[in-house]
């Protein structure tokens, strides 16, 4: 499943209505910070695109959502994506700590920081091909630089591809890297 790239904070803020299940985004507009809801560190909306494998993994979420909801006698489905067995948003604390290190200890992984999955979110986009401008947009960075400063080493091979295109443009048009002076004699 595609991790989803957003802060702890940023996750535990999701609510319904920031889910696009049809245009298969996630806007991010909040963060949940000790309890309360703030605005992203650099005060702008984003959209967080969706793989078709997490759409399904959180519409699955929505239907068991609604079957909670009649099984705990809530008044309404509960706005937060992720909450807890009240309906009430999760405390990132909890989550990291009751549900995420246990997870990786049953599946037999080590011990990672829950923010280790941003970035393995945007290394595996790079290595896969996807844009520098592409990442920076889902990742939600104020520039380009901070992408590249941070990941640019994870591009693979981008120096070497970059040479061998030079060759291959000099292989279709020898005149290309010969000089006026070469060219008149």
């Amino acid at each position: 499943m595609t991790v989803l790239l957003s802060e702890s904070d940023e996750v535990l803020a999701r609510d319904r209505p920031d889910v696009d299940f049809n245009g298969r985004f996630i806007e991010v507009r909040r963060n949940l910070v000790a309890g309360r809801v703030t605005t992203p560190k650099n005060g702008k909306t984003r959209r967080v695109d969706m793989s078709a494998q997490l759409t399904d993994a959180l519409r699955a979420l929505q239907r068991t959502r609604k079957k909670e909801t009649l099984k705990n006698g809530w008044g309404s489905v509960p706005d937060w994506i992720f909450c807890t067995e009240s309906g009430g948003p999760l405390d990132g604390d909890n989550l990291r700590h009751r549900v995420f290190y246990k997870l990786l200890e049953k599946a037999e992984l080590r011990r990672v920081r829950f923010h280790d999955l941003r970035h393995t979110f945007a290394s595996l986009l790079l290595q896969n091909g996807e844009s520098p401008a592409y990442v920076k947009e889902q990742m939600g960075h104020s520039s380009i630089q901070v992408t590249v400063d941070i990941y640019g080493h994870l591009i693979p091979g981008a120096n070497r591809q970059a040479v061998d295109r030079l060759d291959d443009a000099t292989r279709r048009n020898p005149r290309a890297t010969r000089t006026e002076a070469a060219i008149k004699q």
